[in-house]
């Protein structure tokens, strides 16, 4: 058995932009300040962790960033599902729709997320591709601000689903920034990346990836070399 776990923006779909937005607002109407949001890095960063950033950047004490946290990720879904709307600014990234529905009817495999979106956020993000029900499992920004810290998350829960323990070496992690690769490393788990995000190929190969793709739209070569790995 083996555990295949997605991150969401830049490797399964593109969002136009609307979480950094949302997220924006959501600062603003809670905190007061958006902080350097224009500079901001935001690849591969957890939700809680973009914040706690930012806002530390400006001289905010931790405890008193997280004594709003919850008023402000309410602010920030409020605004996301504004504006996402119907969904017809999400894009699915090539392949994928096709890979996730091809690896979840193996026997041999669970998919799931692993994402540094708060679980609502990644369902708002998600809801009109009609993927969500295909995650079986997931490990979530609003489980922990570390995303080196989700990969047991949903190893846990997956052990829950299955009834059977399954060893990082049998885990694999899919995402388009080199901190998805550095989430892998740091706990033994196959590392893949897939250039649909904003790295260019040669970055992530810089990373040394176990597996990288331009893309997922070979599904049939995709599925073979990830349950290969």
């Amino acid at each position: 058995m083996r555990l295949f776990l997605f991150d969401v923006d830049g490797t399964l779909i593109s969002a136009g932009g609307a979480g950094r937005v949302a997220l924006g607002r959501a600062l603003q109407e809670v905190y007061g300040t958006v902080g350097a949001i224009d500079r901001y890095d935001f690849r591969g960063k957890t939700d809680p962790g973009i914040v706690l950033d930012l806002l530390g950047a400006e001289g905010w004490a931790e405890a008193d960033v997280r004594a709003r946290l919850t008023a402000c990720f309410a602010a920030y879904l409020r605004e996301l599902e504004t504006l996402i709307a119907d969904g017809r600014q999400v894009r699915v990234m090539p392949g994928v729709g096709e890979l996730v529905v091809a690896l979840g009817t193996r026997a041999d495999a669970v998919v799931g997320l692993l994402t540094g979106n708060i679980e609502p956020g990644a369902r708002l993000k998600l809801r009109s591709t009609g993927l969500w029900p295909h995650f079986r499992v997931g490990a979530f920004g609003s489980d922990d601000h570390d995303r080196r810290r989700l990969p047991a998350v949903a190893r846990e829960r997956a052990r829950a689903l299955m009834g059977q323990d399954l060893p990082f070496d049998r885990v694999t992690i899919i995402g388009d920034t080199p901190l998805d690769v550095d989430c892998a490393r740091g706990c033994g788990a196959v590392a893949v990346a897939v250039a649909t995000g904003q790295y260019r190929h040669g970055e992530l190969a810089a990373c040394t990836p176990d597996l990288l793709f331009g893309d997922f739209s070979n599904v049939d070569d995709v599925v073979r070399a990830l349950c290969a790995s």
